[in-house]
């Protein structure tokens, strides 16, 4: 077979049955697609709060950390949204 057909039959049968994580890393180094607070670096009001900031695969389940992140994501973004209203 050449390395084409062996491409075709991995794209036909390759699954996984683990959930996309760490696809946007979370922190400070250059791998880094947000910070700490979940904005996209170099972007303006764009957050990522999934699974995908994780910056390491969790070693259980993944829905629990999930939703610590939306949790701590909601309360980001609810103060921050407090913070400009109260500067207005």
């Amino acid at each position: 077979m050449t390395d084409s057909d062996w491409e075709a039959v991995i794209r036909a049968h390759a699954d996984t049955i683990y959930h996309p994580v760490c696809t946007c890393k979370m922190g400070r180094d250059e791998m880094a697609v947000v910070d700490f607070e979940l904005p996209v670096h170099g972007m303006q009001g764009l957050r990522v709060v999934d699974a995908s900031a994780m910056p390491t695969v969790t070693s259980g389940n993944t829905s629990a950390p999930t939703i610590m992140i939306a949790e701590c994501a909601a309360d980001l973004i609810k103060n921050t949204a407090f913070t400009a209203m109260a500067a207005e």
